[in-house]
């Protein structure tokens, strides 16, 4: 055979390879994207049980009830810009005493990152967080109408179509992931007095029940987490019109300015009766004093407001992640990223630290 004769062939075999393996055309070519893959954990702690309903509480695989007590943080996308991003967050938050910590994440920055390389920051945070046996709730937070998609801000901009599929990619790719526990559908619906169009609850129910059959569809494993109205507080629609699938939860955002008194009279009425039969999670709490920085209604009030709420939610058998675990989005936990606790962030740390 002549040296051209074999140096032909060979060439032919190294196209026919690279060709059939993909690695010859374009990644970014529409025929090539990859179907979705599912997480692949790097240090997942299989000892740590799933979360699921039994009646009107939050129980392990086991059986044992549990009241989650944790924080929020801010989005990903914002604290790797800000080189805050890594698992000393976790371990501070840790050593708090949460056992749960509240992902949000923004509609726009979901799409400016890029779904890929969002699901990476995910991956870290579930990677990060099982080490530490911290549960985790990711939260698509915008606010605003779903059924008009009208919004407060631009950075809440998204539509039903992009909403389904971010559940739809969630709960594919965290499947049977027991870090993993809540997926908070909404963060805060809301009319805004009218500015954002009408919805009607049993709009929100039906756009709820189809984006929890979506998740369930994908993941049983898993506690969706469904908020009211006012901006995530008012849950009496519940009482005549429940969510009709089992295995969820109900949220509320009881923040200091949502009532007046009688508090406990207020919040039963609100949202706390809802605890009597399901299990709920007030996924922000917070008060600020109205001369702190970024101070604005509904969040001022000062440690008699978290002594009641807290004294509340323990009679009520009430979860809750206090807001925010950064020194920028008030009401602040942090005032530096020293990790040194405002006023609040005293607060809640003790509570936490001194919860059983």
């Amino acid at each position: 055979m002549q040296q051209s004769d074999f140096s032909a062939k060979v060439l032919i075999f190294i196209f026919i390879f690279l060709f059939a393996t993909g690695l010859f055309s374009q990644n970014n070519e529409w025929w090539n994207t990859p179907y979705p893959q599912k997480f692949k954990p790097l240090k997942m702690n299989t000892n740590m049980p799933f979360i699921k309903v039994t009646g009107n509480s939050f129980t392990d695989s086991n059986g044992n009830k549990i009241i989650f007590k944790g924080v929020n943080i801010s989005d990903p996308d914002k604290l790797v810009k800000n080189g805050h991003w890594d698992q000393k967050l976790f371990r501070v938050i840790k050593s708090w005493g949460a056992n749960v910590v509240r992902i949000p994440i923004h509609p726009v920055a979901w799409r400016e990152r890029g779904k890929a390389e969002y699901l990476k920051l995910l991956d870290q945070a579930v990677d990060w967080a099982s080490e530490l046996e911290l549960y985790l709730i990711i939260d698509w937070h915008t606010i605003g109408n779903l059924r008009t998609e009208m919004y407060q801000h631009v950075i809440y901009q998204t539509s039903k179509t992009e909403t389904y599929n971010f559940w739809r990619t969630i709960a594919f790719r965290y499947q049977n992931i027991p870090t993993v526990a809540f997926y908070e559908i909404f963060n805060e619906p809301t009319r805004f007095n009218g500015q954002l169009g009408e919805i009607t609850w049993d709009e929100w129910k039906t756009i709820n029940e189809e984006i929890i059959r979506i998740i369930f569809a994908h993941d049983k494993n898993v506690v969706p987490l469904v908020a009211g109205f006012n901006w995530a507080y008012d849950l009496t629609p519940v009482k005549e019109n429940p969510i009709e699938i089992q295995g969820i939860g109900y949220v509320s955002h009881p923040y200091p300015q949502k009532t007046t008194p009688p508090f406990e009279k207020n919040w039963e009425h609100d949202f706390g009766f809802v605890a009597d039969t399901y299990p709920v999670i007030a996924t922000e709490i917070g008060f600020m004093a109205q001369t702190d920085p970024g101070a604005h209604i509904p969040v001022i009030a000062d440690k008699k407001y978290g002594a009641m709420i807290i004294s509340y939610f323990i009679k009520k058998g009430i979860s809750w992640t206090a807001w925010c675990f950064d020194p920028d989005w008030p009401p602040q936990l942090i005032s530096d990223w020293e990790y040194t606790p405002t006023e609040q962030g005293a607060f809640f740390r003790m509570v936490m630290q001194n919860s059983k």
